[in-house]
């Protein structure tokens, strides 16, 4: 059984075109009756689901942390982002830079200016909700410190915890598991994200399988052990 990953894994993160043997391989899974999960971060796209299966990928089990998010969140939230996301939040929550509830951080680029505002409402008392722990992120074949790496950023600043909506939280992981009504060690996580994705679900007792599609480009850069490293998802057919 397993959680699949989807940017990076199934899709390019250039052009978000499937990756060579992604289709196929779902379609494999299908065919051979294996149960698994598409558990993304992305925060881009509300449709997102919808998008895949447009793109060709068949599965029925999705999870976003936008699904997560609905489920904590009821106050005022000032949000942190790309324009994409702070609409999608504008939808659900109202919006409150002054003294709301929490901080909503996803991935963007931020200036010295956004993190002093950041940094301000934490100290005021506003909790932080990270969308995810991805650690880094690839645009324009160059990589940048992702969600992950800022809210540790702001946790050491402020002395103040967050909490984590998307992977590798285990609040995350409990919902899609669900899906699968199974222990987490009878479940294998895929991701090419050794921080932001395998290394919290080696944490749960999951099997993890980092692919080179997208983050890290060769195993010399691999600095943790995980169960298996693949080229592509060709190896797993």
């Amino acid at each position: 059984m397993y959680f699949i990953d989807v940017q990076g894994t199934l899709i390019s993160d250039v052009d978000k075109t499937p990756l060579p043997y992604s289709v196929e391989f779902l379609h494999y899974l299908n065919r051979t009756k294996t149960p698994f999960v598409i558990v993304t971060n992305n925060t881009k796209q509300e449709n997102f689901r919808e998008y895949l299966h447009d793109l060709g990928f068949e599965f029925e089990h999705y999870l976003d942390p936008l699904m997560v998010l609905d489920e904590i969140v009821t106050q005022k939230v000032a949000v942190f982002g790309t324009d994409e996301f702070k609409q999608i939040i504008q939808r659900r929550f109202e919006i409150d830079y002054t003294n709301p509830k929490y901080v909503i951080l996803s991935v963007g680029r931020y200036d010295s200016e956004d993190f002093s505002l950041m940094i301000e409402l934490l100290l005021r008392g506003a909790k932080l909700i990270a969308m995810h722990e991805t650690s880094i992120y690839v645009s324009n074949a160059k990589r940048y410190p992702a969600v992950g790496a800022i809210a540790k950023m702001l946790q050491y600043a402020t002395n103040k915890d967050y909490e984590v909506v998307g992977k590798p939280s285990k609040r995350f992981f409990d919902k899609a598991r669900h899906f699968l009504d199974v222990p987490f060690d009878q479940i294998t996580m895929i991701s090419d994200d050794l921080v932001g994705d395998l290394l919290g679900a080696q944490k749960l007792g999951m099997k993890t399988i980092l692919t080179l599609t997208g983050k890290i480009k060769n195993k010399d850069e691999i600095n943790a052990s995980v169960d298996m490293v693949i080229d592509s998802l060709k190896e797993l057919l």
